[in-house]
């Protein structure tokens, strides 16, 4: 497996997907789903690969599945299987499907296997130029935060458990009421500009409400820029919109919003 997806993406080494796989194999299995994926196979060599990050979220009209499509890879010789290949994944109707990262070349693929975009663009932003109520203050995550109580078991779950997968997950305390929000150090322009991307925040009227919080808090280790998935500019955040970056797409009853990307392969495998 680590051999088809070295020959589909050759920018990433061998050392990524072995950290990839290995990671996959110590996330817990979601009922009767798949825990790795699907293989395409032909005389006992693999020449397709389709990895699936399946996760149940608890919401309040009940349990969600999401599966994230990762790293869909299949030999030059055998690319009109492809799209059977992820056929054979998208057979549950009641399980939400997204591609966070679709290649050029797999977009028509997409669209005729019925994925829609729910972020069609990013925003940066500048959180620090955003007012601070004197109310608010931003605690980071850890075991013994007696302020994790104020949220409901499925989002102290995502807090620690992206904290425990190299993110930086925060509670922003304002005016007695706690908003989580998760938040991964990335590079963009080719590496050079540091910049955190949001991976979750209940909603991005939340992110603005408590931008200036967070901002003043990512100062104190010199960080500025932060990143969201977006479609269109968002009301109340300095910054600009960047339309057609970072598309993301979906298939299933229930669209993630913009700046969810919880358990997905950014987190997981690593940008």
């Amino acid at each position: 497996m680590v051999d088809c997806l070295c020959r589909g993406f050759p920018e990433r080494d061998r050392s990524y997907w072995i950290q990839a796989l290995t990671r996959l194999s110590q996330r817990p299995a979601v009922a009767e789903f798949e825990k790795y994926g699907f293989a395409l196979e032909k005389a006992g060599r693999i020449v397709g690969v389709v990895l699936t990050l399946y996760t149940r979220y608890q919401g309040q009209e009940g349990d969600e599945i999401r599966c994230n499509l990762s790293s869909w890879s299949v030999d030059a010789e055998f690319r009109s299987y492809g799209a059977m290949l992820v056929a054979t994944v998208l057979k549950r109707r009641d399980v939400t499907y997204t591609n966070i990262s679709p290649a050029p070349a797999t977009l028509k693929a997409n669209r005729a296997l019925g994925f829609r975009l729910f972020s069609s663009g990013q925003f940066a932003f500048l959180p620090a130029l955003n007012s601070v109520p004197r109310s608010c203050r931003v605690l980071e995550v850890r075991p013994d935060l007696a302020e994790m109580a104020m949220l409901p078991d499925s989002e102290r779950y995502i807090l620690t458990e992206h904290s425990a997968l190299g993110c930086l997950s925060l509670i922003c305390i304002c005016d007695g009421a706690a908003f989580p929000l998760v938040l991964m150090p990335r590079r963009i322009l080719r590496g050079l500009l540091p910049c955190y991307q949001i991976i979750y925040c209940r909603s991005l009227a939340d992110l603005s409400r408590n931008a200036g919080a967070m901002g003043r808090f990512l100062l104190r280790s010199g960080s500025l820029l932060c990143v969201v998935d977006a479609k269109e500019p968002i009301a109340g955040l300095f910054g600009w919109y960047r339309p057609n970056r970072g598309l993301k797409y979906f298939k299933g009853p229930r669209p993630p919003s913009p700046g969810d990307l919880t358990f997905t392969e950014l987190v997981i495998f690593g940008p």
